[in-house]
């Protein structure tokens, strides 16, 4: 008997990039957020990225953050594996007092980033 490949809806990626660690997101096109995790930057780390984006569906397109700074490398090595690459840039920090409260928030990671930067290329499909 033969079976039909069960269809998966194409994904969109969101990395939020920072000096040790990436964060990222897998979103569906409406927004819908499937999962989120960190990878090292390192050549195995992006891999792992990669593979775990892949995990979710047809990997659409991937948001990255600042592929001029610490997304530069993860950026070269998506569009080596023939993955289309989005730059975003971080949120802006606001007014005096929001600026001051990201400060403090500095060192702290979270999925935000990631997610708004799949979010925003998700609605692009």
């Amino acid at each position: 008997m033969t079976t039909i490949a069960e269809a998966r809806p194409p994904v969109t990626g969101g990395v939020d990039t920072h000096l040790d660690v990436h964060v990222a997101a897998v979103v569906t096109a409406v927004g819908g957020v499937l999962g989120t995790a960190e990878f090292p930057t390192t050549a195995a780390g992006y891999r792992r990225l990669l593979a775990w984006m892949r995990g979710f569906g047809e990997l659409d397109r991937v948001g990255v953050e600042g592929t001029g700074t610490y997304g530069v490398s993860l950026a070269r090595h998506l569009r080596a594996e023939l993955v289309s690459v989005v730059e975003y840039a971080a949120q802006p920090a606001g007014p005096p007092a929001a600026r001051q409260d990201r400060r403090r928030r500095r060192h702290r990671r979270g999925s935000g980033g990631a997610v708004r930067g799949g979010e925003r290329h998700s609605e692009d499909t």
